[in-house]
């Protein structure tokens, strides 16, 4: 599952997790231009927030990823990012085996659908049901290998 929805649209969602409210009011209290970038723990082994700067990637080069326990909340802070999407279950490709330390793997699948998520907006990606491209740039310009 899936949700993509505006900042201001958060509380509507705050009751499908316990630890959403407290994402998502430390979302809403930082200046994003004072966030130092690097892992930064609001509760251990339940809540962790990761900020980056992220490499955009060509499409071609991105890889679809899943998590088992692992609840991805993307907020773009300063740029638009985008993402590309396929049901778990549909994955056939993986490109490496399950890393439980990490809670990840990837795939090398074409993706059903991509979209674009902008400041002042999240999107929720939920484990086991589905998958997500990490970021593609918008630009030639701005993008990685």
């Amino acid at each position: 599952m899936m949700i993509i929805a505006s900042l201001s649209d958060s509380a509507r969602y705050e009751m499908l997790n316990p630890l959403f409210r407290r994402a998502f009011d430390f979302i809403r209290e930082i200046a994003p231009a004072t966030l130092e970038t690097g892992r930064h723990v609001l509760e251990e082994d339940a809540l962790t927030v990761m900020v980056n700067e992220p490499v955009m990637k060509k499409r071609e080069n991105a890889r679809m990823e899943v998590h088992d326990r692992f609840i991805d909340i993307h907020v773009p802070l300063s740029r638009e990012e985008g993402f590309m999407w396929k049901e778990r279950a549909a994955l056939e490709k993986p490109s490496e085996p399950f890393n439980r330390e990490k809670d990840a793997q990837h795939y090398d699948d074409a993706p059903d659908t991509s979209f674009v998520v902008k400041p002042g907006q999240f999107a929720i990606f939920f484990p086991g049901g589905c998958a997500c491209r990490l970021h593609w740039g918008r630009k030639d310009s701005e993008t990685g290998d």
